[in-house]
């Protein structure tokens, strides 16, 4: 029988003149971390709130008349209303503090923030995973401060995939077109008509119009391709986030790049600091080239203005993270772009050519367009200084310029109400010191059965929560009903209160989900432990072609269906940020095994904390800097001298043991109140520990300090005079690659072996600079303690020598020194290019030894 055509009717309220401002809170991404601005919609009618995925912007045109006139007519709803919107204007009125004025001036100052994904709320899907969550609470953050700052990506009509988890344990990835008037955005409008930009491609041009989200004291520009003056295949760019081919990606970068830039350029916006946020926005250095070669600048120079204003964020480990394009398809999809801008196409090549010189690494363009550079976590800074170490070839990897900021997380984002509202209680201004460690000492003060029945009532709602899912995904695979019931059975029960152990994020397969399952039959002794029983809870995605990643999540499902493990495995489809908000704050503890040193950061775990779960992590990412001993568990990496199988072996003996004989016995430890007070001081500690260091706020500062105000400054040198700077740099640059090769460095005399410790000595280098002159190199002799072990990392003291004369067709420098430190020291002497104007005295990779 055919079909019958289905129509679709949406019968829309009027807004009640009292509420009215509930669109425009609709609007404002403010609502995706203020809990209070969401709380008004979820009142009004909680049922239809869960049901379009708490949407305001939906909800709004989908909530029955009736029940906005009730809630118009109710004076706590109107109470409540107005005092939330008094806050949010507020939030809005607040001027940034003298952190951000006195190192960014908000009249002439503007930090340019480029991502490929953003991770706001559930209700804006434009996001996949730890890159665009990060993206958004740098945002939120930047918000919060209300620091001169502008972001851009792209607006995905279908965004990522939705999961779903079939009864045979497969990943299923179908996809939900999102329309505009659904989401918080509003188009760019320019002389009365929808602002629009071109990005020339191969035999063709494809245009993109902007949008506009607002996110409190910011503006997040997003680009489409959805429109008419577009072939259909082009309207289909921006369809999905990483999706498609090759073809696909580099074109969605190009628009990123090159059609973002033009967005700003178009509003008539000049930042002053561009960070590009991973390699998918580095075509942006292109096109800010363009600009200056068009400006009369020659393509040297235009490079050097360019990358003085750049900071290159690179937030992966993994080879497989880092896009890298044929030489052939890079050459034809920007082919008519370069002959527009001016660019020669060899000159651009080689700013992205891998070391084998036939392909093109969109990291490697980002690292030689920018002259600051870090990688997310302190671990991670030095992988990515040893990972890149080739753009800068004589440099030692640790003092390459590549640095670090480890990633923070949006505490009012992913505090969950509960624990905002203790707070507001015990200490009403902790928004305020969020960088501020020993303003959170306060949390100790709280009594311990209310900071565990506060911890009660999370775990609670997440019990609830989790049954609720997973019954809808067994009903629709057809599972049992005695089966969800076998399975949810003791996470909801009131009586028991069970360990729960929480593991959701990527299944990419370095992130190594099943560890804990190395040894399945303690394993299965150690769950059903009748005295002390354990559940764990798994949730998240593998990239459509990832089949490793998803063989992951059918072997986690097919072991949550064996008799063993039913009720003590439960393995959740479509992990997205409304479960996340549920998991971090419920569970006891969070589980994060990566395969050292692979884990960038792994903010998940900062989030958790937050709410008081304790992390029992590898130390890798933030782990590393965040475990002190009494807020959690660390498993420490095997050395890397060993085979991957024995880490595995090692890594996975050391989780179990930690969760049979430490974790679990702390947890069930219990007093006549019913918790455990080792647990709960744990649990504190993990709090007050982690709040205020690994917050987005002292993350954005951080970047502050660091980048955005020295980018800043260096923008401003090297633009002008009409780029001065830039050109003479240049000209330096390709004077010092010229004569390189021939510098060297002999010691004069000797260096001397003994003194006493108070006495002065005196060090003499004779510099062959091959037609360079002195003031063109910087001699420098490093002391360190000679004593130190070889597990200690001694900071060596750096002395610069003096130049004195040349004599000999030699450059004679000398230095006069006492010893910094007592006993045995080792001196080393080595020579780099200096100019006043590079951004780190060591970007251009050269340096010699005597």
């Amino acid at each position: 029988m055919k079909q019958p055509t289905r129509f679709k009717l949406e019968a829309r309220p009027h807004i009640p003149e009292s509420l009215s401002r509930l669109a425009e809170l609709s609007n404002d991404l403010f609502y995706s971390w203020d809990h209070e601005a969401r709380s008004l919609y979820a009142r009004i009618d909680p049922v239809l709130w869960r049901q379009v995925e708490h949407n305001p912007k939906l909800f709004l045109r989908r909530v029955a008349q009736h029940r906005l006139n009730e809630v118009s007519e109710d004076r706590a709803f109107l109470a409540e209303y107005r005092r939330i919107l008094s806050a949010y204007d507020a939030y809005l009125d607040a001027a940034p503090g003298p952190e951000i004025t006195d190192r960014l001036d908000p009249q002439n100052a503007l930090v340019a923030y480029f991502c490929a994904e953003f991770g706001f709320h559930e209700s804006f899907p434009i996001y996949s995973g730890g890159l665009g969550i990060l993206a958004g609470d740098h945002c939120k953050a930047a918000s919060d401060l209300a620091m001169p700052f502008v972001a851009v990506g792209l607006l995905y009509q279908q965004g990522y995939f939705i999961q779903s988890i079939d009864a045979q344990g497969q990943q299923i990835a179908r996809y939900r077109s999102h329309f505009s008037e659904d989401l918080p955005i509003s188009r760019v409008m320019s002389d009365g008509k929808p602002l629009q930009v071109s990005v020339p491609f191969p035999g063709r041009t494809v245009y993109a119009q902007a949008w506009e989200a607002r996110v409190g004291h910011i503006r997040l520009y997003l680009l489409d391709t959805h429109v008419a003056e577009n072939s259909s295949a082009d309207r289909e760019l921006t369809l999905q986030l990483y999706g498609g081919d090759e073809t696909t990606r580099i074109s969605q970068e190009m628009l990123l790049g090159i059609g973002g830039t033009r967005v700003l350029r178009a509003l008539g916006l000049e930042p002053t600091a561009w960070h590009i946020n991973e390699g998918h926005a580095a075509f942006q250095i292109l096109e800010r080239c363009s600009s200056l070669v068009q400006a009369g600048l020659d393509f040297e120079a235009a490079i050097e203005a360019t990358a003085a204003s750049t900071l290159f964020t690179t937030h992966t480990p993994v080879a497989a993270g880092h896009d890298i394009f044929p030489r052939e398809l890079l050459l034809t999809m920007l082919g008519e772009y370069l002959d527009a801008a001016g660019l020669n196409a060899a000159q651009v090549f080689d700013l992205g050519a891998t070391s084998a010189g036939d392909a093109f690494n969109m990291t490697t363009l980002g690292l030689r367009g920018s002259r600051f550079h870090n990688g997310v976590s302190r671990i991670h800074g030095g992988v990515a200084s040893r990972m890149e170490g080739g753009i800068w070839p004589q440099i030692p990897a640790e003092e390459n310029p590549i640095g670090y900021i480890t990633n923070g997380v949006h505490v009012p984002t992913f505090l969950a109400p509960e624990w905002s509202s203790l707070f507001d209680i015990q200490a009403p201004t902790w928004r305020s010191e969020l960088r501020n460690p020993a303003f959170w000492q306060f949390v100790d003060r709280v009594p311990d059965y209310h900071f565990w029945s506060i911890h009660k009532a999370l775990k609670q709602q997440m019990g609830d929560y989790v049954a609720r899912h997973l019954s809808r995904q067994h009903r629709r695979n057809g599972t049992g009903h005695s089966v969800t019931e076998r399975m949810t059975r003791d996470l909801i029960s009131q009586e028991k209160d069970l360990l729960v152990v929480g593991f959701a994020r990527r299944f990419a397969t370095y992130k190594r989900a099943t560890l804990i399952f190395s040894d399945l039959e303690r394993l299965q002794r150690l769950l059903n432990d009748p005295e002390r029983p354990v559940l764990l809870i798994f949730a998240g995605k593998a990239h459509p072609k990832d089949r490793p990643g998803q063989q992951l999540i059918k072997v986690i499902h097919d072991l949550s269906m064996r008799p063993e493990f039913i009720g003590r495995v439960i393995l959740l489809e479509n992990y997205d940020q409304a479960m996340a908000r549920r998991l971090l704050s419920g569970v006891d503890v969070w589980l994060n095994n990566p395969e050292y040193p692979k884990e960038a950061s792994g903010t998940s775990g900062e989030k958790a904390a937050l709410n008081g779960a304790l992390n029992l992590s590898v130390l890798d990412g933030w782990w590393a800097e965040g475990y002190d001993g009494t807020n959690g568990w660390a498993i420490t990496p095997r050395d890397l001298s060993h085979d991957q199988e024995f880490r595995n072996q090692e890594e996975a003996r050391d989780l179990l043991d930690l969760l049979e004989f430490e974790v679990a016995p702390l947890y069930y430890d219990r007093l006549s109140q019913g918790y455990s007070k080792h647990w709960v001081r744990r649990s504190k500690a993990a709090m007050k520990t982690i709040i205020p260091r690994f917050n987005s706020q002292r993350m954005v500062m951080d970047y502050v300090e660091k980048y955005y105000e020295p980018a800043t400054r260096q923008a401003s040198r090297f633009t002008s005079d009409n780029g001065r700077l830039a050109t003479e740099l240049a000209r330096w640059k390709q004077r010092i690659r010229q004569h390189w090769d021939g510098v060297s460095l002999t010691v004069v005399g000797e260096v001397q072996m003994q003194c006493l410790h108070d006495c002065e000595m005196t060090v003499k280098v004779a510099a062959q600079l091959n037609g360079l002159r002195p003031e063109d190199v910087r001699v420098e002799c490093l002391v360190a303690p000679g004593n130190a072990g070889p597990e200690e990392q001694e900071i060596p003291e750096s002395f610069i020598l003096a130049f004195d004369e040349d004599k000999d067709g030699l450059s004679l420098f000398s230095l006069v020194m006492s010893p910094p430190f007592p006993g045995l020291q080792i001196l080393t002497l080595r020579a780099y290019p200096y100019h006043d104007g590079l951004s780190h005295p060591l970007e251009m990779g050269y340096m010699v030894w005597v």
